[in-house]
């Protein structure tokens, strides 16, 4: 089987060259990799990583580490967001303990992320749907958006039970009751609004951020517990598919119209079951037109054509061994990965002569 291949295993001169970014989970560093899968620049974090990481255009390192905190067994947990400078310095940090998944720098300099917090006992009755009898210890987990500015103030939140109605949203019958909603992106316009994506209900949307009501939506139960959710620079949204628990196998990445809900271009493996990741994951529209899709269970990130050529493809070789979770063993899952042009301002010539 390919995943259990190490390395670079498809290098085309169709690919987009780059350097290709990514944190291990349960891992406490982040790598940056050539095109020849050389690890050219890494940075140390305090503590496993809180899902990834990401370059600034200042080619510092935004970057999430568990704190010790939160819900006890959710998955995604972060805490201490920090901005680290290509020498490993911490030049911003904030420390939020249910914070989860998500976060990301606005242009305006703020930082914008996903955190956790109980439904309030007379919301938890309102939940419909969910396997009887499976609440969390401490109750139902529903879900926050927060935007804070440098000096770590509140500028701007949002709240699951506040802003949804909670009886619209009941949770499909084969899922646990412990989390209400359970977001895994977010991801700020440049209008102020904020996509959002819901794998427990199968549902993206768009966040109004003067209503915080939804100034779009879209569920589609094909998607199967979706993840990364964005806006792309032609106007259309792109999604991961994870498409857990569905027949045929197999995951699939969509851009479609937001407009008409039209699919305009997709990806899936052939056979399908080739390219399958119930959970995580991530996909980036790369500038020459190629996607690059984080198929995040096996640690594997591989570059697309339009038309589905494999033009780069790399697994990664940093594993560790867990006994717990949805899958045990030696492992080398990663949330998402990002690819920088060597001209970029993520980059700026740091790593001339590195491409590999």
């Amino acid at each position: 089987m390919r995943y259990f291949q190490r390395g670079v295993t498809v290098r085309d001169s169709r690919a987009f060259a780059g350097f290709t970014i990514f944190s291990p989970q349960y891992q406490k560093k982040v790598y940056l990799v050539n095109m020849a899968g050389e690890a050219v620049h890494t940075w140390e974090l305090p503590d496993q990583s809180g899902n990834y990481a990401y370059l600034l255009d200042n080619g510092n390192l935004l970057a999430s580490s568990w704190a010790g905190g939160g819900p006890d067994g959710l998955a995604a947990r972060g805490g201490l967001m920090q901005e680290i400078d290509w020498n490993g310095k911490v030049v911003w940090e904030y420390l939020d303990h249910f914070q989860h998944h998500d976060f990301r720098r606005l242009p305006n300099g703020n930082t914008i992320y996903l955190g956790w917090e109980l439904l309030r006992p007379e919301n938890v009755v309102r939940l419909k749907g969910g396997k009887p009898g499976t609440e969390h210890k401490d109750g139902v987990w529903a879900d926050y958006v927060r935007e804070v500015n440098r000096a770590g103030a509140t500028v701007w939140e949002w709240h699951a039970q506040d802003h949804m109605v909670i009886e619209d949203y009941p949770l499909p019958p084969t899922v646990n009751r412990h989390e209400a909603t359970h977001p895994n992106t977010i991801m700020p316009l440049a209008n102020g609004n904020a996509m959002i994506c819901f794998r427990q209900l199968d549902i993206v949307a768009v966040i109004d951020r003067a209503t915080g009501a939804f100034a779009w939506k879209r569920h589609e139960p094909d998607w199967g517990g979706p993840h990364d959710f964005q806006a792309l620079p032609n106007g259309n949204y792109m999604v991961f598919a994870n498409r857990q628990s569905l027949a045929p196998r197999g995951s699939k990445i969509v851009e479609f119209d937001p407009a008409t809900n039209q699919t305009v271009w997709e990806y899936q493996g052939n056979p399908s079951h080739t390219f399958d990741s119930h959970f995580i994951s991530g996909c980036q529209r790369l500038a020459n037109g190629n996607t690059l899709i984080c198929e995040g269970l096996w640690g594997r990130i591989f570059e697309v054509t339009k038309d589905g050529d494999i033009v780069w493809e790399y697994v990664s070789p940093y594993t560790v061994n867990r006994k717990a979770g949805s899958t045990t063993g030696d492992q080398s899952t990663i949330f998402r990965a990002y690819r920088y042009a060597p001209d970029s301002p993520q980059i700026r010539g740091r790593l001339d002569g590195k491409l590999g």
